[in-house]
């Protein structure tokens, strides 16, 4: 690791405070109900108040019930009758981690804009240091590590997540938490099977196991990531069998015969409680608000307290159970259009952005002025990521150097699952299911950026030419970002202002 210690921590907090700004600066604009916020929003309001999500009035998206809700009347939920309690109950597609989220920006700062925003813009801005310090553990500079941090920061896809209350921010943050502490979890149990190498007192075995904190910390960050959406499961798959062949790509380093199987042997009981086990108490812990209420949606509560203390805990698993396969039918025959809907080998090309909002108002000094939320990434990054994936793939293809390996299977599992939904259900996807990604697209720009560089030792002239190309890059996502700034965060300017930034006729 770096010796700069003090700007390996000053550096990326520097540049996680800039991003923050960005994040919190007019964070309640625009003062209404921006896209499914209608859904998530009160959701999270109602698990504050009751420990489960109850119906509003009206629909999800009833005009009523949302002027109600910004003009700070919360009492938009329906009044439960005596019995049964259940008919207030609201059907949700989704876990409830991310919404108990939200709900804690609603509980400080009262069910407004800022208020349920206020989560969302809090793990955003913590995701960029979490990236810096990540970058900068898998690069050993600390320079990348801000790097990432910085193009993070510029990100638009990211930047209008953490800037309004939907659930795929808080996926991607307990996503990447989780591979950083993985990545962690190796440099530490390399650097103990050095230690163990250099001793005398060794065996063909290895060294005795030990706790592996890093790892847990993996599993408890991976379950929750299932806890906001089901598709955090595609990450715990694959990132748990990352962490086993990087376990078993250690002990081949130190020697020791069997390096696979002998791994597998000592490794998969501790990686299965780990990354199978815990995440699996996590997301049921989760639930713990619908356990503990009658008001929960198939929650047959009345049937449960009235069979005894050992069958309560068996027909609320059934009636748990049974909410859970329903919901899955639900996400599979999820195939209704939607003029925002776009099919995942588009994402990376950014041809279909959601337009999380858009107002025509006037006070631009303009005749016609708009005021925009528009959910697209920063195409500087996405396309600076095509080319470095592919330099990536070449990379691990030349070498197997497990930096390139670990950021295309993150980038793969959270991009090629969704294929097998296009074909085979024709479900409806949004772009903001590639949020998850982002961080890795970054990953890969950094690490070529590494590259193009070049070592410390490589020749003078190298290196001021990687630098100046690395640079001039940054600088490009930079003015890419400030030119698109505007339409990601509801600014009010001219019809021509905002017309003269879609990218494509189908950003509009």
């Amino acid at each position: 690791m770096p010796r700069d210690a003090l700007w390996g921590w000053l550096g990326p907090l520097i540049v996680t405070v800039f991003g923050g700004y960005l994040r919190f600066f007019r964070l309640g604009d625009p003062k209404a109900i921006a896209f499914d916020e209608s859904f998530y929003a009160k959701d999270a309001y109602s698990l504050i108040r009751f420990g489960v999500e109850q119906s509003m009035l009206g629909t999800d998206k009833d005009p009523v019930a949302n002027t109600r809700l910004l003009a700070g009347n919360t009492d938009i939920f329906v009044r439960c009758p005596p019995a049964p309690l259940s008919d207030c109950a609201a059907y949700v597609a989704h876990p409830p981690l991310g919404k108990w989220m939200i709900g804690l920006g609603e509980f400080v700062f009262g069910p407004n804009p800022f208020g349920w925003r206020f989560a969302a813009a809090l793990v955003g801005t913590l995701s960029i240091l979490i990236l810096a310090r990540t970058a900068r553990r898998m690069t050993r500079s600390t320079l990348l590590g801000c790097l990432a941090g910085f193009l993070l920061a510029l990100e638009g896809l990211h930047l209008t997540s953490s800037r309004t209350a939907l659930l795929d921010i808080f996926l991607m943050f307990w996503v990447l938490a989780g591979f950083a502490c993985l990545v962690a979890d190796r440099d530490v149990t390399r650097a103990r099977l050095a230690d163990w190498y250099e001793s005398r007192r060794r065996d063909e075995t290895g060294p005795a196991p030990a706790v592996r904190w890093w790892r847990l910390a993996a599993g408890l960050c991976l379950g929750a990531a299932c806890a906001v959406k089901w598709s955090g499961v595609f990450f715990l798959i694959g990132f748990a069998i990352m962490s086993l062949v990087w376990d078993a790509g250690a002990r081949k380093s130190a020697g020791l015969r069997q390096p696979y199987t002998g791994g597998l042997s000592r490794s998969l009981p501790r990686a299965a409680l780990a990354l199978g086990v815990l995440p699996a108490v996590v997301y049921v812990v989760s639930w713990t608000g619908w356990f503990a209420s009658a008001r929960g949606y198939g929650r047959n509560w009345d049937e449960a307290t009235s069979a005894g203390p050992v069958f309560f805990v068996i027909d609320s698993l059934e009636s748990w159970w049974n909410y859970h396969t329903s919901l899955l039918g639900f996400h599979t025959g999820m195939a209704d259009t939607h003029p925002y809907m776009s099919k995942p080998w588009s994402w990376p090309l950014l041809l279909r952005p959601v337009a999380y909002f858009y107002e025509s108002a006037p006070g631009c000094g303009a005749p016609n002025c708009s005021q925009a939320v528009l959910g697209t990434g920063t195409p500087a990054v996405w396309y600076g990521a095509l080319v470095a994936l592919v330099a990536m793939i070449a990379w691990y293809t030349a070498s197997r150097d497990w930096r390139a390996g670990a950021v295309l299977l993150a980038y793969a599992v959270g991009w090629l699952p969704w294929f097998y939904y296009a074909w085979s259900d024709n479900r409806t996807m949004f772009l903001f299911y590639a949020l998850p990604m982002v961080p890795f697209m970054i990953l890969a720009i950094v690490l070529a950026a590494g590259l193009i560089m070049g070592r410390p030792t490589a020749a003078p002239l190298r290196r001021s030419v990687g630098a100046a190309v690395v640079g001039a890059f940054a600088l490009l996502t930079l003015i890419d970002f400030w030119w698109l700034y505007p339409v990601l965060t509801a600014e009010n300017i001219p019809y021509d202002a905002w017309h003269a930034r879609m990218l494509f006729p189908s950003w509009i």
